[in-house]
């Protein structure tokens, strides 16, 4: 079993250990409004996804009631999911933010010492003024792997992809900025450049495009791919089974003053992915379930990919 690392660590770093929290006592946890088919939160619908059935099944083992706080995380080169997770667990908003990409970037202490929260729900206009102090954050163990994937539209739905070289001469559409496009446009010393069509973030409908036949290929985190075709049942999109061989764990971040919850929380998990219920809820949620790979916690993603 895979066990994140860092935790004791970071648990010496902030001193003396917290008491465990009460079996009472309600868990609360974080997560994004809008991340299908991780985490759901839309007026008149009820609350879904993977993340929403893994918490319940936490809080179950666990034996406490669950409340989850709602956030919004924008995509813009000014926001940080790392900043905001901390701001969030700082500020006594949840006591764990699940989904959380566990690289190393990710954990290190902040470089800042106060930060603007994300707009959450229930926020006043005085919260979306103030800037908490941050703290130290720490890893759960990962619950479930984000891979990224080729998929393919119509025109080129039978070539056989085995490598990102498989992609050459196809039309490739790809969002700046993103480690997809950081792959691509780095695989072969800039080989497939000219192939590579950058659409805007947020602005652009990358699989919509993919669809109606406008590009040939992308590359996109897979949990990505599953919402599109949960959406989209009668698509022409092509899933190839490929997945990029860097990719990154999820899990749960805490306080590290907040470590034996976190503790408490690894051994439910443990128990959840021993009897097989978190692939069962996976499944469930319609997200495509790839169990967590070692190294728990993934160095410089950048630098591993310009290696390659």
């Amino acid at each position: 079993m895979i066990r994140a690392t860092m935790l004791l660590t970071a648990a010496v770093l902030v001193g003396a250990a917290t008491r465990t929290a009460s079996a009472d006592e309600t868990l609360k946890i974080c997560l994004d409004e809008d991340r299908p088919p991780l985490s759901m939160h839309h007026r008149g619908k009820p609350d879904s996804g993977f993340d929403v059935a893994l918490a319940q099944a936490v809080a179950k083992e666990l034996g406490r009631a669950l409340s989850i706080q709602w956030f919004e995380s924008k995509l813009d080169e000014d926001s940080s999911p790392a900043l905001e997770a901390n701001a969030l667990l700082s500020d006594g908003r949840c006591a764990l933010v699940g989904g959380y990409a566990l690289t190393r970037d990710s954990l290190v202490v902040p470089g800042v010492k106060t930060a603007r929260l994300p707009d959450f729900d229930g926020a006043t206009i005085a919260d979306r003024r103030r800037r908490v102090p941050l703290g130290v954050l720490i890893p759960s163990q990962p619950y479930v792997y984000s891979a990224l994937t080729i998929v393919l539209g119509a025109k080129a739905r039978d070539r056989r992809i085995a490598d990102i070289g498989d992609l050459a001469g196809l039309r490739i559409a790809i969002e700046s900025g993103t480690l997809g496009d950081a792959v691509l446009m780095n695989f072969g010393k800039g080989r497939l450049i000219d192939d590579i069509n950058h659409l805007v973030p947020g602005r652009s409908d990358l699989l919509g495009s993919l669809d109606r036949g406008e590009f040939d290929a992308t590359l996109l985190d897979l949990a990505r791919f599953d919402a599109y075709r949960a959406v989209h049942p009668d698509n022409n999109l092509a899933a190839t089974g490929y997945y990029y061989p860097i990719g990154i764990n999820r899990g749960y971040v805490a306080l590290a003053s907040n470590f034996t919850l976190l503790d408490d929380v690894n051994k439910a998990l443990a128990d959840l992915q021993a009897r097989g219920t978190v692939a069962e809820l996976a499944r469930a949620a319609g997200l495509t379930y790839l169990p967590p790979r070692e190294p728990a916690v993934l160095g410089d993603v950048l630098q591993q990919i310009l290696g390659k």
